[in-house]
C-alpha cells in the first residue's frame, strides 16, 4: 500500500486555523479513494509561503530523504511554496528520493507544473506586494501609520486604520532617554537604569543598548525616530528575502524614494533637545571614524619595547 504524507499550510493574511483541518480532510479523502494510507500530516500554521524556513516543510523534507513515504499530497502547489525557486528545489529533492508530488488542484506534479505554476505564484506575490505598498502609501500620505508600532504612541481602533495618539507614560520615558543622552549618559547606562526601575521596553520586555541607540542612517532606535519631532518618514527601508538563509533583511532605499509627512500633533521631543542629541551622535561618529583610521595594527602595538 502506498504511504502518503500530507502537507497543509495557512497564512495569516489569507486563511484561518480551520483551513488546516479542511486541507487535511480533503487530502485524506483523495488518498483513501486512491487506495493509499496516510503516513503522517505535516503542517505550518500562520506562516507565509514565500520561504521554506518553516518547521513543517523542513520535517517533511527530512522524512522524505529518509524514505518514510512514497507520495506527498497537498491541496495546491502554492501550499508547498509560492516562491518559484523554492518549489523547484522541493520538487527536485522529492524526485531524487523517488517520491511523487500530487495536489488536489493540479493532479500529479510535473516539470511543466513547476515552470508554469511557479511563475504564476511568483507574479502573485509581486502583485500582492505592490498592492499592499500602494495601500500603505495612501495611509502614510493621509498622515496615518504605514504599519508597525512605535514606542510612545497608541494605535486608535476605528474605521480609519493607522490613526495614532501619544501615550503619555511612554512619551515621558522617551523624553527621559533623550535628556539623559544629551546630558552625556551612554545608551547602555540608560538601558540599565530603565531595567532597574522595571520600565518595560518597546517589546514589552527589557531595554537594550541597541533599542536606544539603533542606527542613525537607517532611522532605527529611540534616538533616531523622527516621529518624536512630528515628522513621519516612510519607505526609508525595503525588506528582501535572503536567498541563502531565507530570512528577511533590510536595505536602505535612496533618500529620493522616502516619503515624509509632517505630523505636529505627534511631537514628543522639542527641536532643541533633538539637535543636542544629533550633535552628540555626530561627535561620537567622528571619534569612531578617527579610531578606525588610526588604530594600532595589532593588540600590543606601542606596548612592547625591545
Amino acid at each position: 500500500m502506498t504511504r502518503v504524507a500530507i502537507y497543509a499550510r495557512y497564512s495569516t493574511d489569507l486563511q484561518s486555523q480551520a483551513s488546516i483541518e479542511d486541507q487535511i480532510r480533503l487530502c485524506e479523502e483523495r488518498v483513501k479513494a486512491a487506495g493509499g494510507c496516510v503516513y503522517q500530516s505535516y503542517t505550518d500554521h500562520a506562516v507565509s509561503g514565500a520561504s521554506l524556513m518553516r518547521p513543517g516543510i523542513q520535517m517533511l523534507m527530512q522524512d522524505a530523504a529518509d524514505g518514510r513515504f512514497d507520495e506527498v499530497y497537498a491541496e495546491a502547489l502554492d501550499r508547498i511554496s509560492r516562491d518559484q525557486e523554492d518549489i523547484a528545489a522541493v520538487y527536485k529533492r522529492l524526485t531524487f528520493a523517488g517520491i511523487r508530488m500530487v495536489t488536489l488542484s493540479e493532479g500529479e506534479i510535473s516539470q511543466l507544473h513547476i515552470g508554469l505554476k511557479g511563475t504564476m505564484n511568483a507574479l502573485f506575490l509581486k502583485d500582492l506586494a505592490d498592492k499592499t505598498r500602494r495601500g500603505l502609501r495612501g495611509r502614510v500620505e493621509a498622515g496615518r501609520s504605514g504599519g508597525g508600532k512605535s514606542y510612545g504612541y497608541d494605535v486608535v481602533s476605528g474605521e480609519e486604520r493607522g490613526q495614532r495618539v501619544i501615550n503619555d507614560l511612554e512619551a515621558a520615558t522617551v523624553r527621559r532617554i533623550f535628556e539623559d543622552y544629551a546630558a552625556g549618559k551612554s545608551p547602555k547606562a540608560i538601558a540599565a537604569r530603565l531595567n532597574k526601575e522595571g520600565i518595560p521596553g518597546p517589546s514589552g520586555k527589557g531595554w537594550g543598548q541597541s533599542t536606544i541607540n539603533g542606527n542613525r542612517q537607517r532611522g532605527t532606535g529611540i534616538l533616531n525616530n523622527e516621529l518624536y519631532i512630528g515628522r513621519m518618514v516612510w519607505n526609508r527601508l525595503r525588506y528582501m528575502k535572503d536567498p541563502i538563509s531565507g530570512k528577511r533583511v533590510s536595505k536602505l532605499n535612496p533618500e529620493g524614494e522616502w516619503i515624509t509627512q509632517d505630523l505636529p500633533e505627534l511631537r514628543i521631543i522639542e527641536d532643541g533637545l533633538w539637535d543636542k542629541v544629533k550633535a552628540r551622535q555626530g561627535t561620537l561618529n567622528q571619534k569612531q571614524e578617527l579610531w578606525q583610521t588610526n588604530r594600532p595594527r595589532n593588540l600590543f602595538a606601542y606596548l612592547i619595547k625591545c
